[in-house]
């Protein structure tokens, strides 16, 4: 109940913040209709709920089941087993992910099912592609310039009204079920593997399944050409009850909707767990707890979003296109901005990045770096609204500098970057920033595939270049910290003096960055100065390093 308490306080300041804002703009500009108002409110208290009871099941279910799954698996060293379970794997959490459902719902003249199963399985075989990486021991920045390079080209090729629709798919695959599910997979493969890059390889591998559902959704629209999207429309209640059975009748659905997507994956683990897992009762029991919070605050927090928040996005979207449309570029900025605290699955990354870096990363720090750059990707959206900007001229230059900074930046900085960009673009994206886009498009007369779709595919590109550009920064501290360092103990060692080389047993000196150890011969009267010198030099090294 006190880990229910922190998580129920955690998920309180991630959805205040955007709550605020939409206040505040609602008021500012025209105030929505009071009912929808009350709408809101409920939805954002759902919200507040539903994570944290989400986490705390990601926490204690999701997260466990995945890393079992990865390390038992890997201990068979059957490359044919594995890269089978996690094709597996890949398909039946993202058919799970329910940020897929609210985009294929959007694409009436596609069948929701052919749009799932085949997003589902590009993201099936780029886990395989993702795994085999991890175990041929291939440079990850190789692997996503190869591939995005042959997206590109394929693109080249497609309709113009489908590479929204393509980039925007594979945003939506890595959400609240899928995150915590394949990453954790991946970190127990990392970990038995093991080798010097453990920490680097359990990173990476949500970057590489976002491309698999681009490609799959490209080659799609080589043989189903014709793509369309209907006109926002915004849910009107005129009385409370109207308000209660909406989200009533959404929560059932939610319930029946979240059910069906878990049941595959529980399945799966259970008959893992009979056949070779065998955990002991009690931590069986603790999984089976977690599943029961997650599933339950899942659907909570969906059935918010889908009430309470997506009508409001359709109706800002259009009151402040219809007052002025270059507004929406810097109040979607500070939308952006602040929304990102409210995507379950970022909290997620958030802290295996911590936990994994041991604290080198800190998660306030990566939560900083995306609000900035969810507010670039909603400024470039806006803009891509109110003056019918082209997506090629976003997507294109974006991937291209995120590429190019790949190979500048520490391995680690890269994998996270790409495992970020798929985060980001969440339930809160998917059923409050599409909607806001798609208001405003429909109130601009503009056309909704080409305008309002792809917001996703900014908001999971521009995660690729701020993170990026975070780890160069790291890179240069890191640099100065150990020339400051090395020039400090050199200091040190000017102001003892030379030591006397004479007879004596040979004692190792700390190695500084970029030097050698020394071995200096020590006579009787010489140990206690060396001994001494060596206690400063090493508490001096730790110094700059904490730094």
């Amino acid at each position: 109940m006190k880990i229910l308490m922190q998580k129920l306080r955690e998920a309180l300041l991630s959805v205040l913040p955007i709550t605020a804002v939409i206040l505040i703009i609602n008021f500012a500009v025209r105030p929505m209709p009071d009912y929808n108002l009350i709408a809101f409110l409920i939805g954002a208290v759902l919200l507040i709920l539903g994570m944290g009871l989400y986490t705390l099941g990601t926490d204690v279910a999701i997260e466990p089941m995945g890393g079992h799954i990865g390390s038992r698996i890997t201990k068979t060293k059957k490359a044919g087993l594995i890269l089978a379970v996690c094709f597996v794997i890949g398909v039946i959490v993202t058919v799970a992910e329910p940020d897929l459902t609210v985009l294929a719902t959007q694409v009436p003249t596609i069948d929701n099912w052919v749009l799932i199963l085949t997003v589902a399985a590009g993201v099936g075989v780029f886990l395989v592609f993702a795994i085999l990486r991890i175990m041929l021991k291939i440079n990850l920045n190789l692997v996503l310039i190869a591939f995005y390079v042959l997206l590109f080209v394929l693109a080249a090729f497609v309709d113009a009204e489908f590479i929204p629709l393509a980039f925007d798919s594979g945003g939506v695959t890595t959400g609240p079920i899928t995150v915590p599910f394949i990453m954790a997979l991946g970190i127990g493969i990392s970990a038995v593997l093991g080798g010097n890059s453990t920490q680097d390889n359990s990173f990476g591998i949500i970057g590489i399944c976002s491309i698999g559902p681009i490609l799959a959704v490209l080659i799609l629209g080589l043989f189903n050409p014709q793509a369309s999207a209907g006109a926002a429309d915004v849910t009107v209640f005129g009385s409370v009850g109207e308000i209660f059975a909406a989200f009533g009748s959404r929560f059932l659905y939610e319930l029946r909707e979240v059910g069906i997507a878990l049941l595959p994956i529980v399945a799966f683990f259970f008959i893992f767990q009979f056949i070779a897992l065998k955990l002991p009762k009690a931590h069986l029991l603790k999984i089976v707890v977690g599943i029961v919070y997650t599933y339950v605050g899942l659907s909570i927090f969906l059935t918010g979003v889908n009430v309470g928040f997506m009508s409001a996005g359709v109706y800002i979207g259009e009151i402040l296109a219809g007052t002025n449309r270059w507004l929406l570029i810097p109040v979607g900025m500070v939308v952006g901005a602040f929304i990102v605290l409210a995507e379950p699955a970022v909290h997620v990354l958030n802290k295996q990045v911590e936990e994994i870096t041991g604290g080198t990363i800190r998660r306030s720090t990566m939560l900083k770096v995306l609000a900035v750059s969810m507010a670039a990707a909603l400024g470039l959206s806006m803009l891509r609204v109110a003056a019918g900007v082209s997506i090629w001229w976003i997507i294109l230059p974006g991937y291209a500098v995120a590429l190019g900074l790949s190979f500048f930046v520490p391995k680690i900085f890269t994998a996270i970057a790409f495992d970020s960009g798929g985060v980001a673009s969440g339930p809160m994206t998917a059923t409050f920033l599409l909607p806001l886009a798609m208001g405003a498009v429909t109130e601009l007369g503009g056309n909704i595939f080409t305008d309002a779709f792809g917001i996703v595919a900014t908001v999971a590109m521009t995660p690729l270049v701020t993170i990026q550009v975070l780890g160069l920064i790291y890179k240069f501290r890191l640099i100065k910290a150990q020339k400051a360092a090395t020039a400090e103990a050199e200091a040190l060692l000017n102001e003892e003096g030379e030591v006397i080389d004479l007879m004596g047993d040979p004692v190792e000196i700390p190695a500084l960055p970029a030097h050698k150890s020394k071995f200096y011969h020590l006579r009787e009267e010489g140990e206690r100065l060396i001994k001494e010198r060596r206690a400063r030099m090493k508490k001096e090294w730790k110094r700059w390093t904490k730094k």
